[in-house]
C-alpha cells in the first residue's frame, strides 16, 4: 500500500476549519487507497487526522520521539506506533515509510518537517512528490517568501518545481499525480 506522510500541527489552531480540513484529508487519502504516516500524536490536527483515518478503517502509522510519547501525547489508538529516540530519527523514518508528503497548517514543527523533506528533494536524497495544502490562504505568505528567495537568487529558478501547492486536497492529490 502506498503511504502519504502528512505533516500537521500538534495544536488545533484558532480556526475550527483546520480540524475539518484534517478530516477531509484523511477521507481523500483513504478514498485513493493510501495509508498515512504522521507524527504519532493524539492532539491537535495530528489527532484529528489520525482519528478520522482510523474511523474509516485506514492504515495509520505514527512515528513519535520517546520524550513526547512518555508525556502521554502519543495516540494510543494507532495500531502501529513507532517510538524513536529523536526528532532526527522521526523524520528519517517518516521519509522512509512514505511515498509522498503533504503539509497541512501547522507551526514550527510542521515547517521543520516540510522544509527538511523539501531540502532533501533539492539535494536529490529522494524524488518523492511533495505538496503544500494552502487552505484558506494559510501558506500565502510562505509562498510569497519562496518567490522572493527565488527572485533574490537564493533558490534556483526551477526550485519551485520541487513541490506543488493547491487550496483543496483533491486538487493537490491530483497534481501530485498519486
Amino acid at each position: 500500500m502506498a503511504r502519504l506522510c502528512i505533516f500537521c500541527g500538534a495544536h488545533a489552531g484558532t480556526n475550527a476549519r483546520y480540524r475539518a480540513l484534517a478530516r477531509e484529508v484523511a477521507r481523500a487519502v483513504f478514498d485513493r487507497g493510501f495509508g498515512i504516516v504522521y507524527g504519532g500524536g493524539r492532539v491537535g490536527l495530528m489527532g484529528s487526522l489520525a482519528d478520522a483515518m482510523l474511523a474509516l478503517g485506514g492504515e495509520v502509522i505514527g512515528v513519535i520521539p520517546r520524550d513526547l510519547a512518555s508525556d502521554e501525547i502519543a495516540h494510543s489508538g494507532v495500531k502501529e506506533l513507532r517510538v524513536v529516540d529523536s526528532m532526527h530519527e522521526r523524520k528519517a523514518l517518516m521519509a522512509e515509510l512514505s511515498d509522498g508528503f503533504i503539509a497541512l497548517p501547522g507551526g514550527y514543527g510542521t515547517m521543520d518537517e516540510f522544509h527538511e523533506i523539501l531540502t532533501w528533494r533539492q539535494l536529490r536524497i529522494h524524488d518523492k512528490p511533495i505538496g503544500l495544502l494552502n487552505s484558506d490562504g494559510y501558506y500565502d505568505h510562505l509562498l510569497a517568501l519562496y518567490e522572493r528567495m527565488r527572485s533574490e537568487g537564493f533558490v534556483a529558478s526551477d526550485g519551485r518545481k520541487l513541490f506543488v501547492s493547491a487550496t483543496a486536497i483533491d486538487d493537490l492529490l491530483g497534481i501530485m499525480a498519486l
